[in-house]
């Protein structure tokens, strides 16, 4: 069955996919990036590639979803999956179903922060990158020889983290950034507890081996890896070859420094439902 590590991008994923990978499948909490392929991206074009489909809208591959979900689920094993698609239903096809789904851990992110992450990420300012933000019709697309088989439907910041968090069909658990960043190791444990009661686990964690992992997988561990090793999963800068930084701000990242007033105020405006419901205000 398929546990699910949901968001919307830029808030944390990948750090969650590499704490995971790094305490679930490495022998002594030390990391590398090929850990993160334990932890696959789903929906991505791999899953799709092998359809004689023309693929020719990019929500054609949402027929075959479920279909690839069951076929992953044959071999009656726990696996994870990121993911930043919607809990949603396109054209009739739903992104997933209890029947293939045990769990998912969403992480959400206090969207101020989320923008700057994403302008930079997108190359594209501030201003638009509130605009991607706000679009209910947002997805993520790509093409493979001229095909769309990488379909990723976003919606809105606010519709993403509400199909997951408020979703009933299956057990998800909530977690902050934040909470991430600040205390690590008592939010790692309660991803860690979440699983194992999902898996009916009675395993306790091993503190040693989670607080290396943690130790092997701050910021700044990843930053510096990134800097000598490279990361395949960061995008190209416009107009070149080289790779854009991935793990860029860090604690850095904060809205009171890097906002101006205004969009600040529009932000609280927007969100301001959001940031109540996750104690950001």
């Amino acid at each position: 069955m398929i546990i699910w590590l949901a968001s919307y991008p830029k808030s944390g994923n990948t750090w969650l996919r590499a704490l995971l990978s790094c305490y679930l499948y490495s022998k002594d909490g030390k990391f590398d990036f090929d850990l993160l392929s334990k932890i696959d991206s789903f929906p991505s074009d791999r899953f799709f590639k092998n359809y004689s489909d023309k693929f020719e809208k990019p929500e054609d591959t949402t027929k075959y979803w479920l279909k690839e979900q069951e076929k992953i689920n044959k071999s009656k094993n726990i696996t994870f999956f990121k993911t930043h698609n919607a809990l949603c239903k396109i054209n009739g096809n739903r992104f997933t179903n209890s029947e293939n789904t045990l769990g998912a851990i969403y992480i959400v992110r206090d969207p101020r922060n989320v923008i700057t992450s994403l302008a930079h990420h997108y190359q594209i300012s501030k201003e638009d990158a509130l605009d991607f933000m706000l679009d209910e019709k947002r997805g993520i697309v790509s093409k493979v020889d001229n095909r769309y088989v990488g379909f990723q439907p976003l919606f809105s910041w606010i519709l993403n983290q509400k199909s997951w968090v408020e979703n009933r069909n299956f057990p998800v658990l909530t977690i902050r950034y934040e909470d991430l960043q600040d205390e690590t190791f008592n939010t790692f444990k309660k991803v860690f507890d979440f699983i194992n009661k999902l898996t009916k686990s009675n395993k306790s964690i091993d503190k040693e081996k989670a607080k290396e992992s943690i130790k092997n997988c701050t910021f700044e561990s990843l930053k510096k890896m990134e800097q000598n090793k490279g990361f395949n999963e960061a995008i190209t800068k416009k107009g070149s070859n080289e790779k854009l930084i991935f793990f860029n701000l860090g604690k850095e990242n904060n809205y009171k420094k890097l906002l101006n007033t205004s969009l600040i105020n529009k932000m609280n405006d927007l969100f301001q439902n959001e940031l109540v419901k996750f104690n950001y205000e």
